[in-house]
C-alpha cells in the first residue's frame, strides 16, 4: 500500500500539468477563432498616416533589373564581369512612363537617352538607344499599341514607331515641332506639342488627323502643353504647365473642365507634370516644385496628397511621369533620384 500510494504522488504532477496544458491549447484556439490576428501593417511610409486609415500605400523602388529580378544575358553579365560593369541598364533619370495593355511598364530616360520596357511576366527589360538607324536625342514620352512602340524625342522634333526589335517603322512630323507627350485611346494618338501650344491626333499608322489648341489661358487655351493621359469615357487630360493647371477635353477637342489653379497650398499646382487617371476615376499630378502627387476627384476637389523634397522613400527630387495599372500601382518617375517609385492604392473610393 505504501509502494502503491507513492507512485500514485508521482503520477499526480504529470495529470495536473497535462490538464493545464489542454486548457492552455483550447483557451488559445478559441482566441485564434474569436480575435483574429490584424494584418501586418505595410513596411513603407503610407499616406494619409496613422491613425487615418492608408489610401497610398510604398511598395518598392526600381532602379535596375536587378530590382525585379531580372537578370541579364549571360553575355552582357560575361561582359560586366571583364569590364568591370556597374550592372545592366540602371535607371538614371526617368521622365515618361507608359503601361502598355498588358500592363508592362515602358519609360523614356533623358539621362541615358534610352527607352526601356519592363515585362515583369517574361523577366525581360528591354532596352533601344534608337529606332532604326535614328539615336534617339531627347526621348520624353512613350506609348506602346501591341507590337509598335512610339517615342516623343523633342530635340529631333519628331515622334518615331519602331518594332520591338527597334526597326523603324515610320516617323511623324507633321504639325509637329517639339512634341512632348503622348497617349493612345483606341485607334487613334495624341501628341502634345510644347513649342506649337497644341495637341495633335493621328491614326496609329502614322497619318495626320486632327489638331485643336492655342496659346492662352482662357479655357481650352494652352501654355506650353505637356503631358497626357486619357481616362475609361475617353476624356482627354493635359498638362497645361505654364498655366498651372490641367485641362479636361472630350475625345473631339471640346474643353470640359480645368483642375488646379496657380499657388502654393494643398490643391494647388505650380510646376505640374505628369497626369493619370486611376480605374475610379481620381486624377494624379505629380508636380516637380512641390515633389510630391496630389489626387483629385472629377471636380477638381483635392482628396490626397503625399511627398516632399529628399531621397528617402516616398520623397521625390522633380519628379516627372505618372502612370496607373489596372490593379492600381501606381508609379512615379522620381528623375534626379535615379529611379521609379512605385505605390499602391488602397482606398476604397
Amino acid at each position: 500500500m505504501h509502494h502503491s500510494r507513492r507512485h500514485a504522488s508521482l503520477r499526480s504532477p504529470s495529470r495536473l500539468c497535462l490538464a493545464v496544458f489542454l486548457a492552455l491549447a483550447l483557451a488559445q484556439a478559441h482566441a485564434a477563432k474569436t480575435d483574429p490576428k490584424p494584418a501586418a501593417s505595410p513596411a513603407g511610409p503610407v499616406w494619409p498616416p496613422p491613425p487615418a486609415a492608408p489610401c497610398v500605400v510604398y511598395l518598392s523602388s526600381i532602379t535596375s533589373p536587378a530590382d525585379l529580378g531580372i537578370k541579364p544575358p549571360a553575355l552582357t553579365r560575361f561582359a560586366e564581369w571583364i569590364t568591370g560593369g556597374r550592372g545592366a541598364s540602371p535607371v538614371d533619370k526617368p521622365f515618361g512612363l507608359a503601361l502598355d495593355d498588358a500592363g508592362n511598364l515602358l519609360f523614356t530616360d533623358t539621362g541615358a537617352n534610352v527607352v526601356c520596357c519592363v515585362d515583369r511576366s517574361r523577366k525581360k527589360w528591354l532596352r533601344w538607344e534608337k529606332a532604326g538607324k535614328i539615336r534617339f536625342v531627347s526621348p520624353v514620352a512613350v506609348a506602346r499599341h501591341r507590337d509598335t512602340v512610339f517615342v516623343a524625342d523633342s530635340a529631333l522634333g519628331k515622334v518615331l514607331a519602331f518594332d520591338l526589335k527597334g526597326k523603324l517603322l515610320f516617323e511623324i512630323t507633321r504639325e509637329v515641332e517639339r512634341p512632348s507627350g503622348l497617349v493612345i485611346h483606341g485607334d487613334k494618338l495624341f501628341v502634345a506639342d510644347a513649342q506649337r501650344h497644341q495637341i495633335v491626333v493621328c491614326s496609329l499608322r502614322g497619318a495626320f488627323l486632327s489638331k485643336f489648341g492655342h496659346r492662352g489661358s482662357a479655357p481650352g487655351e494652352l501654355n506650353f502643353p505637356t503631358h497626357l493621359a486619357v481616362d475609361a469615357a475617353g476624356r482627354l487630360f493635359v498638362t497645361d504647365s505654364m498655366n498651372c493647371r490641367i485641362q479636361v477635353f472630350d475625345a473631339s477637342g471640346h474643353f470640359q473642365c480645368a483642375i488646379g489653379t496657380p499657388g502654393d497650398s494643398p490643391g494647388n499646382l505650380s510646376r505640374p507634370k505628369g497626369v493619370a487617371v486611376d480605374r475610379l476615376g481620381h486624377i494624379y499630378v505629380v508636380d516637380a516644385l512641390f515633389d510630391n502627387v496630389q489626387i483629385f476627384n472629377d471636380q477638381g476637389q483635392l482628396l490626397l496628397n503625399w511627398g516632399e523634397a529628399g531621397s528617402a522613400p516616398g520623397q521625390f527630387w522633380l519628379p516627372n511621369g505618372i502612370a496607373i495599372s489596372m490593379d492600381d500601382q501606381i508609379y512615379v518617375a522620381d528623375s534626379y533620384n535615379h529611379r521609379i517609385q512605385v505605390f499602391k492604392y488602397t482606398g476604397k473610393s
